[in-house]
């Protein structure tokens, strides 16, 4: 464990322990199936980043109630709900070092019980009583569904582009921290400038995240990571390193790759034939200069609040986006 992500939990121990607390009280299922299921995804180990996210910048905008917690299980229960469905279509077989749920339960109650998740996010942001808080969850639903359906269609197609894959990543990762961190500061009734402010920490910090995500894929292994290394490549998904590499590379290691990536049954030496030409093309660092643009461009956006312990710690939360390993 990195001392900067020991220094963010020694600082939110309090606030992670009380929505984990929460996220069991308020799942609140009808059927012992749909509790399993749920909690299957929901405590198998995830960073509760998008519900801290929401509950931080609620304080950074002066937020005083009691009910800061409960709003925030809206965003952990939405991202549960796609990863469920995602592994589906995916057709992974691993979720943070455990079997995934779709194995376990069936497709049909993995697909089910991300529906009530969904369903459960949107109750929940309608007690908010606020009209923009429903239309955001709304609106990130709509986009996740389409950056899933967007990235599907683009399977295998070595003709993606840079610019379409920020696109899926917005909408299918971007979206849902944004609006993590726009609630927060909606709950708390905050100034526009404010509010905008923590909604744009929230895209950046979300582009960065996915790309760095897409990087451990070449750069950590099966045992840290929690899923198969290489699964983007066997899901036959395009990322931005690969992108890079297959516009920079000759013609000849362009085929090279397109071979490797077609067959989803490549083997341990093809892929790292794969990772010696990332390395080879500068794909890695390209994309690691991308998502630093964009941690840049978050912290830049919340130095408009004082100082103070809350913005530090979303300061910390946005460097450890780009240095995780998992």
């Amino acid at each position: 464990m990195t001392d900067l992500k020991l220094k963010i939990l020694f600082k939110v121990k309090a606030d992670l322990e009380e929505i984990e607390t929460a996220l069991a009280q308020n799942l609140n299922p009808y059927l012992d199936l749909v509790s399993e299921t749920a909690r299957h995804i929901l405590f198998s180990g995830g960073k509760r980043l998008r519900p801290l996210l929401m509950v931080l910048s609620a304080r950074l905008c002066g937020y005083n109630g009691d009910q800061d917690k409960f709003y925030s299980t809206i965003f952990e229960y939405l991202h549960a709900a796609t990863l469920l469905h995602d592994d589906l279509v995916d057709g992974a077989s691993i979720r943070r070092g455990k079997p995934v749920a779709h194995l376990l339960f069936g497709a049909s109650t993995a697909v089910l019980v991300g529906d009530f998740l969904l369903a459960r996010g949107l109750s929940i942001a309608a007690g908010t009583r606020k009209i923009k808080v429903i239309e955001i969850i709304a609106g990130i639903t709509e986009n996740m569904s389409q950056g899933e359906i967007h990235q599907l269609s683009k399977k295998e197609h070595f003709d993606m582009t840079e610019s379409e894959y920020m696109d899926i990543i917005r909408r299918k990762t971007a979206v849902l921290i944004q609006g993590a961190c726009h609630v927060g500061a909606l709950l708390a009734d905050a100034p526009v400038d404010r509010e905008n402010a923590l909604a744009e920490y929230g895209h950046h910090v979300g582009m960065a995240f996915q790309m760095a995500d897409d990087l451990l894929d070449y750069t950590s292994d099966t045992t840290v990571l929690g899923k198969s290394v290489g699964a983007d490549l066997r899901e036959g998904k395009l990322t931005l390193p690969v992108i890079h590499a297959i516009e920079n590379a000759p013609s000849e290691n362009r085929r090279k790759m397109k071979q490797i990536i077609v067959n989803k049954d490549f083997s341990p030496e093809e892929f790292l034939t794969v990772i010696d030409m990332l390395k080879c093309y500068g794909s890695i660092d390209y994309t690691r200069k991308k998502a630093t643009e964009h941690i840049h461009r978050a912290k830049n956006a919340i130095s408009i609040f004082e100082p103070s312990q809350t913005r530090e710690t979303l300061m910390d939360i946005a460097d450890y986006a780009l240095r995780r390993k998992a």
